[in-house]
């Protein structure tokens, strides 16, 4: 076991129930401006993607904001928007050459900490241009973001639902963002007080989070996993453990029902079953799987 699981492992049930809760775009508003203003700007640079930039725009923000990858790892985002990329006719027309992504695509399937410092410590073993390409990429992204993402504060009720569920649950956070920023966001607007630790994409995946803090330490039925994207009910899913979804387009309307609602079925071990079923089917219509561009993939 590596030390960022331990460090999961470690962690003491104090109280009786758990929650998981992921960031980017779940407590702050902040994927469309990440996504559009940081992520897509530095991916068209580095990835050589000039010549059809309004289509690798269309394509990164479809795969990032407005589909069922929503929220994946920025470097899975990568291989998934190159294969809808090339399966367009627009880009096929204009005789691109899109990079051979081949030795990006087998460093994601082998590793699972997919952050920058997993990256560096690899290429130190081998060389590879299109590695040193998405690590110059993901760095980008990273000074952007410091640059461009500042004083978002967090969706109304974030705070207030926070005191609630802190009286009876640990709480952490579970997410793929890196954890330097993830620290700075959340002590920035102070609502960090009540988390029992911040867990970034140098801890695993958001699953391994859950698995390694959670599972064993509280009943299936007392641990909550809160998210805005498909992956964080992935990750509820593939621990046995219950999803809350902050939908997509109505997240001030997803943190009041949780405040009001949602937190009392939750903590009255209530909310499996019949409630949570009609949320499961509400986040499920949210968002699309395919895109609607010209040639449907």
């Amino acid at each position: 076991m590596n030390n960022a699981s331990e460090i999961l492992s470690d962690l003491k049930a104090d109280k009786d129930f758990f929650v998981g809760i992921d960031s980017d775009g779940c407590v702050f508003d902040s994927m469309e401006i990440k996504h559009k203003e940081c992520f897509c700007p530095e991916f068209i640079k580095h990835f050589e993607l000039q010549q059809i930039s309004k289509y690798a725009r269309e394509t990164w923000e479809f795969v990032n904001l407005y589909s069922k990858t929503r929220g994946v790892n920025r470097f899975k985002a990568v291989i998934r928007t190159f294969e809808l990329l090339s399966e367009r006719n627009e880009v096929r027309d204009r005789k691109v050459n899109l990079l051979n992504l081949s030795s990006l695509i087998n460093w994601v399937e082998a590793e699972s900490k997919l952050g920058n410092p997993a990256l560096i410590k690899y290429l130190e073993t081998i060389e590879d241009s299109v590695l040193e390409k998405a690590l110059m990429w993901s760095m980008g992204v990273n000074n952007a973001v410091e640059r461009m993402v500042t004083d978002l504060p967090p969706f109304p009720l974030v705070a207030d639902s926070l005191l609630k569920m802190s009286q009876f649950s640990d709480i952490i956070v579970v997410s793929q963002t890196p954890l330097e920023a993830l620290e700075r966001e959340w002590k920035q607007h102070g609502i960090d007080e009540k988390i029992k630790l911040i867990a970034g994409q140098e801890y695993g995946t958001k699953s391994e989070h859950i698995k390694y803090a959670a599972v064993g330490k509280y009943l299936p039925e007392r641990i909550l996993m809160i998210g805005d994207a498909p992956g964080d009910l992935i990750a509820a899913k593939d621990n046995g453990v219950l999803f809350y979804p902050i939908i997509p387009g109505s997240e001030e309307k997803s943190w009041q029902r949780l405040y009001n609602e949602a937190l009392e079925f939750f903590r009255n071990e209530k909310y499996k079953g019949e409630y949570e079923d009609q949320l499961l089917a509400e986040f499920e219509n949210s968002l699309p799987e395919n895109p609607t561009w010209g040639n449907k993939v």
